[in-house]
C-alpha cells in the first residue's frame, strides 16, 4: 500500500476533532495506515501547547506539532518546545489602540509563551468550552511576560467583520487571524500556520510538494497556499472554501478519512 503524499498537515478545532474533542476509530484507522505507508502526519493549530497538549498524549500522538497559529513547534514524544515566536508587546498595544479607535472598546484575552503558559483572560471575554484559563484582573498584567499572542471579541461585530476591521486599523503592526467562533486574534506579522508548518517539515526533510492540509478556517488558507493540496471540510468557512482543492464530509463525518482512504486505493 502506497500514498502519494509524504506529510499529512491537518488541523485540530472542526477538522481531526469532532465536537466532542474526539478523534473516531475511523479517522485514527486511516491516518495509521498512511504513516505504515510512510506519510508523517503533523497537527497544525490555532492552540498554544498547554491548550494542545492533553488532546496529543490523549491520541498517544508523539511527532512533531505547529501550534499557537504557528509560533510553537513542538515536539509531542520528548514534550518539548522546539521553537517559540512571541508577539512584540509594544507593537501589539499600537495594534490594540488603533482597532479600538476604530470600533471601540474590545474584549481581552491573551496567551503567554511557554510550555505552560497561562492563557490570561479579560473581563467579559467568552472562552470557548472548558479550557483552563486565569483571570486577568489588571490589565497591566497583560504586558507582564512574553505573548504568543492576543484574542480580540467585540460586543456587536461579527467575527468576520472584526477581523476585517482589525486588519484594516493594524495590519502594518500585527497579523490577525480567524480561527474559529469567536476566536479572533493578533498574532506576530507575517506568522501563519504555514510559518510553523514550514519549520516542522523542514525538520522531516519534506516539502510543499510533498503535502496534503485539511482544514476548516480562514487561519488555514495560509496552509493550504504553502501545501499542495488543500482540502476543507463540509464544515468550513466560506473563505477557505474558495480556495481548497476539495471539499470532503465533516469533522463529524470522518472527512479526513474519507479522502485518506481513498489515496491509500
Amino acid at each position: 500500500m502506497s500514498f502519494p503524499y509524504g506529510l499529512i498537515a491537518t488541523d485540530l478545532d472542526g477538522t481531526l476533532l469532532r465536537s466532542d474533542e474526539s478523534v473516531s476509530q475511523r479517522t485514527r484507522d486511516a491516518l495509521a495506515a498512511a504513516t505504515a505507508a510512510g506519510a508523517a502526519h503533523i497537527v497544525v493549530t490555532g492552540r498554544a501547547v498547554p491548550w494542545t497538549r492533553h488532546i496529543l498524549d490523549d491520541l498517544g500522538y508523539d511527532g512533531l506539532a505547529v501550534c499557537g497559529q504557528g509560533a510553537q513547534v513542538y515536539d509531542a514524544g520528548a514534550h518539548r518546545l522546539l521553537t517559540s515566536v512571541t508577539l512584540d508587546r509594544q507593537l501589539a498595544g499600537v495594534a490594540l489602540a488603533k482597532i479600538e479607535a476604530e470600533v471601540g472598546p474590545l474584549y481581552l484575552a491573551a496567551g503567554r509563551d511557554g510550555l505552560d503558559g497561562d492563557v490570561l483572560v479579560g473581563p467579559r471575554y467568552a472562552v470557548a468550552g472548558h479550557l483552563p484559563s486565569t483571570p486577568l484582573r489588571d490589565a497591566a498584567d497583560l504586558w507582564s511576560a512574553p505573548l504568543n499572542k492576543i484574542y480580540i471579541q467585540h460586543p456587536e461585530l461579527s467575527d468576520d467583520e472584526l477581523a476585517e476591521a482589525a486588519r484594516q486599523a493594524a495590519g502594518g503592526f500585527v497579523s490577525v487571524a480567524m480561527a474559529g467562533e469567536g476566536i479572533v486574534e493578533l498574532l506576530p506579522l507575517g506568522l501563519s500556520k504555514a510559518t510553523g508548518l514550514s519549520l516542522a517539515a523542514r525538520r522531516l526533510g519534506l516539502k510543499p510538494a510533498d503535502t496534503i492540509a485539511f482544514g476548516d478556517m480562514p487561519n488555514d488558507i495560509p496552509m493550504f497556499a504553502w501545501a499542495a493540496r488543500g482540502v476543507a471540510m463540509a464544515n468550513a468557512h466560506e473563505e477557505l472554501r474558495a480556495v481548497a482543492d476539495e471539499v470532503t464530509s465533516s469533522h463529524e463525518e470522518d472527512g479526513i478519512a474519507v479522502v485518506v482512504e481513498r489515496l491509500l486505493g
